[in-house]
């Protein structure tokens, strides 16, 4: 039969590579997301810390900005400390503590990780850019007083109402001296464009504070605009920048035209003066320490032993799994190899396959032997009934055929008393047919009932009566007991007929002067319907065949000790039409006792 299968069809072959590619994707899967959750985590948490110094940096960089000292910077410190979960301290050049969260005495990191100072390059940082200069938080001479920012404001507001009336939507923001700037309405940038109307000069106009500040600034940067090759005589005009670009440089000066080269060199000379401008009211630069955790994250990148780790680990599954796989395939192949073999057997031998285990196969073997065995058991039956069939029409018909030729012949005369033998005959062929055809009928599902209230006292009335004058012939007392009065939904007719087949079997094995008994009550929603009798009984071995179809006590197959064979499976079939069943016990030696359960209905 293997050979016939080829390799790639067959069940085992199949689960194999099932298996392994399970396996192999399960393996490549999770050594996938494994790598990729790690590189994720670590990036977040790379990019975390870096977002947290970035946070601390700006925070005290903003403090010394606007502090001349370093005198109440511990509060910071400590609450930075708290919102971060590291250890924060600042230090002089030369290492003397300014503030630590850390208690007093606690080691400092062998490197500091940043230089506070608002007035260098770098110094001051926000998330997504880097911004050169000095920190625009530091204003010192610049800040504007209260009048002059009332004055300022007031500018920036008409300017803002002039660009509405041409169509173009500004918005104030506000800078640490207090002078506004104003943006698109969606923050991106100055106006492109800008009305005549507008143009007024007022809003870029120094106030009295920013003159004096901007005429310090030159004042200290002359000496180094002489060396920049800057003619003395020619004005700077510095001013004020109140384009969004100045929020985040120096603080904004406008220089007159000149070389590129002189331009630089002016630009770096305002520069270093304003930074001396503003030193005095900044404070000084110092040593950013954190501690936990400020060693950068490296990017996970996984080295050549761990790679082979990993594709050892993946190899070593993947022929775990193949292994099982194949013990589990061959375990489960062999009893369905036996199975098809024995299906493959011709009918007639009923082959059996050994049952081996308790899983599905083993409960499919199961199953197979059982389909055997009734298959088996049937054709058994399938050939008894065709041969009591046979038996029962062949002996009527052999005897009325008999008659009829003696008769023809002139052997004997057609009297009263043959023709009431031949009609006896055919009586018993009527009766085996009708059985017949009830118990087709049955099998078929066609069995029609007419249901009606029944009570059980008239139905035995019925059937006793019916069956008095063979109980009386036989010498058999019939007695009938019904307790509480119970109802039944059935068929009268049906009833009847089941009835009366029992209480035929029970007077044919009753000796004379025995007793058969007729008994009704209910139990719950049931009525209980008995026949007993006194009789011969059934063996132990024969009465789980008591409703088979031709099945008789006694196997002579004599109709004076026994009838057709088909009464007690009529009885079946037709209590189980009521929804019923029909159930027998006996004792040899003292009597039989049939029991039909079925449904009751209210008293009427």
């Amino acid at each position: 039969m293997s050979a016939r299968i080829p390799l790639r069809k067959r069940l085992l072959v199949r689960l194999l590579i099932a298996s392994g590619l399970i396996a192999v994707c399960s393996v490549a899967a999770t050594a996938w997301l494994a790598v990729e959750t790690t590189t994720r985590a670590l990036r977040e948490e790379q990019g975390q810390v870096l977002a947290d110094d970035m946070d601390v940096l700006a925070r005290l960089s903003g403090y010394a900005a606007a502090h001349p000292d370093w005198s109440g910077v511990q509060d910071t410190v400590r609450e930075l400390s708290e919102k971060t979960g590291r250890r924060i301290a600042l230090t002089t050049a030369d290492r003397r503590p300014i503030a630590d969260s850390a208690p007093r005495g606690t080691a400092l990191p062998v490197s500091a990780a940043a230089t506070v100072d608002p007035l260098r390059v770098d110094t001051y940082s926000e998330r997504g850019a880097q911004l050169g200069g000095t920190d625009p938080r530091a204003v010192g001479p610049y800040r504007l007083t209260e009048t002059e920012r009332a004055k300022v404001g007031a500018l920036a507001r008409a300017r803002q109402r002039c660009f509405a009336r041409h169509g173009i939507d500004l918005r104030l923001t506000g800078t640490p001296s207090g002078r506004p700037v104003l943006t698109e309405a969606d923050g991106t940038g100055d106006p492109a464009y800008v009305p005549d109307a507008c143009a007024d000069g007022l809003f870029n106009t120094p106030t009295p504070t920013e003159r004096k500040a901007l005429t310090e600034l030159e004042k200290l940067a002359g000496t180094c605009l002489l060396r920049a090759g800057m003619d003395p005589a020619a004005p700077l005009y510095l001013g004020v920048d109140s384009t969004p670009a100045a929020r985040g440089a120096s603080y904004p000066v406008t220089l007159a035209k000149a070389d590129s080269d002189v331009r630089r060199a002016a630009r770096s000379c305002l520069d270093r003066a304003r930074r001396v401008q503003l030193d005095p009211y900044v404070a000084p630069a110092a040593h950013l320490f954190l501690g936990g955790g400020d060693t950068p994250a490296v990017r996970f990148d996984m080295s050549p032993a761990n790679k082979a780790k990993v594709v050892g680990a993946a190899g070593l599954v993947l022929a775990v799994t193949v292994a099982v796989t194949a013990v589990v395939a061959t375990r489960l192949v062999r009893p369905l190899r036996a199975l098809t073999e024995a299906a493959r057997q011709p009918p007639e031998r009923h082959v059996r396959v050994p049952v081996t285990t308790r899983d599905e196969t083993g409960i499919l073997a199961a199953a197979f032997n059982a389909h055997t065995e009734r298959r088996e058991r049937l054709e058994s039956q399938r050939r008894a009934m065709v041969s009591d069939i046979a038996h029962e029409l062949r002996s009527p018909l052999t005897n009325i055929r008999g008659w009829l030729e003696v008769t023809r012949d002139g052997v004997v005369d057609p009297d009263p008393a043959l023709l009431a033998a031949l009609h006896d005959e055919a009586l018993v062929l009527q009766r085996v047919i009708d059985d017949l055809r009830d118990l087709a009928d049955a099998d078929a599902g066609t069995l029609r009932l007419h249901r009606e209230p029944v009570r059980c006292a008239d139905l035995f009335d019925q059937v006793a009566a019916a069956h008095r004058v063979a109980a009386d012939a036989a010498g058999v007392v019939l007695e009938t007991t019904v307790e509480g009065g119970p109802w039944l939904d059935a068929d009268p007719v049906r009833m009847r007929q089941a009835l009366g087949n029992l209480v035929s079997n029970a007077l044919r094995h009753t000796p004379a002067d025995g007793t058969v008994t007729l008994s009704a009550r209910r139990d719950g929603d049931d009525v209980l319907l008995e026949v007993a009798d006194t009789g011969t009984g059934i063996a132990p071995q024969d009465l789980p065949h008591a409703f088979d179809r031709f099945w008789r006590a006694e196997k002579s197959r004599s109709r004076r000790t026994g009838g057709s064979g088909l009464g007690l499976p009529i009885v079946r079939h037709l209590v189980a039409a009521h929804g019923g069943t029909a159930v027998a016990r006996s004792e040899p030696g003292t009597g039989s006792v049939f029991t039909l359960r079925l449904p009751g209905a209210p008293p009427r």
